[in-house]
């Protein structure tokens, strides 16, 4: 798998804290709450990564991955409220497991897994079912060619923002980047992708290279709730840039002349300007 730009800042955060250390123990934090995804169970999970050498910290699409020695590669997907922590998390009762690693000459000796609302996944994968897995995802968001976007026109006839979210047909867009995407190219996220343009997906492409690059260098976005945090459990600014996404009521900053709406595609909130997208 080529290696993939680091869309996730949680990468960079854990990266140089992890790769060519062993890891010594895993422990599964009491939580009150509603349980993650761990696959297998933990005894098995435990089992196959004790005494692993962590040899890199990569990406695919949102999705964390760490690949150990045996081959094996720890997937970890945060989902909405996950997070990927070399420092003290925003609350000790939301931990979900803390990996313990061999002591080196940095002062952080474990990192760990935190999820306020359990919607993540830690799965540890072989070989053959990581090559599933990259099976059924779409092109990375980043990599995407003309000919890729216009794929999406041919599969599909959903509403462009349903359709970004897909992650068979594009990996890596989430929900709060696909509105500033498409508010950037100015597309209706209602419109269908038979009837977007080839000059529209190449705008959209273009946008999605320009949203992510710039969230990626602010270290992504830390809402009203504060959930998202990076892996040094410290706030991103990408909020501060964003043009439409939970801006409701707000005036639209092209064309001052319409106010930003929200609408609920596939149970997302979607935010747009009715003016600048037609």
């Amino acid at each position: 798998m080529p290696e993939l730009p680091e869309v996730e800042p949680m990468v960079r955060g854990i990266r140089p804290h992890c790769e060519g250390r062993r890891i010594l123990e895993i422990e599964q934090c009491p939580c009150p709450r509603k349980p993650i995804t761990l696959s297998p169970d933990f005894a098995e999970f435990r089992r196959r990564i004790q005494g692993q050498q962590i040899l890199n910290v990569t990406r695919i699409a949102k999705r964390i991955v760490i690949q150990l020695e045996s081959t094996d590669k720890i997937v970890i997907e945060p989902r909405m409220t996950g997070l990927m922590l070399v420092a003290d998390p925003p609350t000790t009762t939301h931990r979900r497991l803390m990996w313990m690693l061999e002591s080196n000459d940095t002062a952080i000796d474990t990192f760990e897994f935190w999820d306020r609302r359990g919607l993540g996944t830690v799965r540890l994968l072989t070989v053959d079912d990581f090559q599933e897995l990259t099976d059924r995802l779409g092109p990375d968001a980043l990599q995407m060619t003309t000919a890729d976007w216009l794929a999406i026109k041919r599969r599909t006839s959903r509403p462009v923002k349903v359709a970004l979210l897909d992650q068979n047909l594009v990996a890596g867009i989430g929900n709060l980047y696909a509105s500033e995407i498409l508010y950037r190219a100015a597309v209706s996220p209602k419109r269908a992708c038979s009837k977007v343009t080839r000059s529209q997906w190449q705008l959209i492409g273009e946008q999605t290279l320009a949203v992510l690059n710039q969230a990626i260098q602010y270290e992504g976005s830390t809402l009203g709730d504060g959930t998202y945090r990076n892996a040094l459990n410290k706030d991103g600014s990408y909020q501060n840039a964003h043009q439409v996404y939970a801006k409701e009521g707000e005036p639209c900053p092209r064309c001052k002349n319409k106010t930003i709406q929200r609408i609920v595609q596939s149970q997302r909130a979607t935010f747009y300007c009715s003016s600048c997208q037609k």
